[in-house]
């Protein structure tokens, strides 16, 4: 390792914390989904299944894991800029990071078999989830104005934390409905509020830096509306009412294409700004696909497409700007350059493909080595990635400003 790397660095701003730790933990959960699915059909390793079953625990660990070390760092790092406020001292970020780091490799540990893990690494992963709630709920009393965007975003780290305390009620009394509504409350809850939010906050004002003409359009009643629809969603699937979802589904929808259609800049823009609207263009996607599976549910009792529409969320929306948004400020917070580089489209174009990949597993005649092949995928597509931005996370800043 070069003498201007060090892990000393990582401490220096959250951003750098956390994405290095989501980063390896990316990692580390699609390794052992990929083993997990490849023993599950060829039976290649000997895994036995872990005491939650093998699909609820990839639900849990890429929810409430892997996908908010990325989220707290973003947070983390806003939450006081978007306030006028100080920026959080590293004792306040570190807790976090070191409780979703160790929380996901104890939970793993688990699934390989270290019998009390699982319980160790929920129990780990709630503590830094506190950690981080306690240092940024106070910013929202602390400002002398409203950010309806960081009030947004806190209420759906709370829902997650909610969704947590569900998951060890779970690993405690082994109740099947606790953990079914802990993995529907990460995803329609947790993940795609803040998503929405983000998206909502940022996406108009990086097209407005950047395309010549462009009006940002971000009308707070596109936050409004979307929040009771998720949580209608969200209620109806946990009371199993699969046959009315569409009710809420065309209406999000809906508003998913009104935002692809009101956002999308008409002019030429960079790749860097690009990524982000085609991974918004996903959503309304999976809104048309759990409508559409709803109706044909309505009328023939079957459950067609199975967990195609989720995965169309996860992997294709969560997942492409996931890529867009941390390659993004990684960029502009090392002193880079704002660009997509190589490493990133690589990963960029590889989750479209796997995207429609782990879809199409729903209907393909072997579904699990399709889902396999998928989660394999992900690996190939995300580790150059990995490998670039955590070299950066290590590194000085290019331009020798602090952070």
């Amino acid at each position: 390792m070069s003498k201007a790397l060090s892990p000393r660095l990582l401490a220096q701003a959250p951003h750098r914390l956390m994405f290095f730790i989501g980063a390896g933990n990316l990692l580390l959960a699609m390794a052992w989904w990929a083993m997990w699915l490849a023993d599950a059909r060829w039976q290649l390793f000997g895994l036995r299944q872990p005491t939650a079953y093998a699909g609820w625990l990839h639900a849990f660990v890429m929810q409430y894991q892997m996908l908010p070390s990325f989220i707290f760092g973003f947070l983390l790092t806003v939450f006081p800029r978007w306030m006028g406020l100080p920026d959080l001292k590293r004792w306040r970020y570190a807790p976090v990071g070191l409780g979703l780091f160790g929380g996901q490799v104890a939970t793993l540990l688990g699934a390989f078999g270290w019998q009390a893990g699982i319980v160790v690494g929920t129990l780990m992963t709630t503590a830094g989830w506190l950690a981080g709630v306690v240092h940024l709920l106070p910013m929202l009393w602390r400002e002398r104005g409203t950010t309806w965007h960081a009030r947004s975003c806190m209420a759906a780290l709370l829902l997650g934390l909610l969704g947590l305390l569900l998951w060890f009620g779970f690993l405690v009394v082994e109740n099947p409905l606790f953990a079914f509504a802990s993995i529907k409350l990460g995803t329609f809850g947790l993940l795609l509020p803040v998503y929405l939010t983000v998206a909502h906050r940022m996406f108009p004002f990086f097209a407005g830096n950047v395309v010549p003409g462009y009006t940002p359009w971000r009308p707070l009643w596109l936050l409004a509306a979307a929040w009771p629809l998720l949580l209608l969603h969200l209620l109806l699937e946990l009371f199993h009412v699969y046959a009315w979802l569409w009710l809420v589904d065309l209406p999000l929808f809906a508003l998913a294409l009104l935002m692809n259609w009101k956002w999308w800049p008409r002019d030429r823009m960079p790749g860097l700004l690009a990524t982000l609207f085609i991974g918004l263009a996903w959503l309304p996607l999976t809104f048309a696909l759990y409508a559409g599976q709803s109706l044909a549910y309505a009328m023939t009792g079957i459950y067609w497409l199975g967990r195609a529409p989720a995965h169309a969320l996860f992997v294709g929306f969560f997942g492409s700007v996931l890529v867009a948004m941390v390659t993004r400020v990684t960029q502009g917070h090392s002193g880079q350059a704002l660009y997509m580089p190589r490493a990133a489209w690589w990963a960029f174009i590889a989750v479209q493909v796997l995207s429609i990949v782990r879809i199409a597993a729903e209907v393909a005649p072997d579904p699990m080595a399709w889902m396999a092949f998928a989660a394999a995928g992900w690996l190939l597509a995300f580790a150059p990635w990995v490998l670039r931005i955590g070299r950066i996370y290590l590194a000085p800043r290019a331009d020798g400003k602090p952070g």
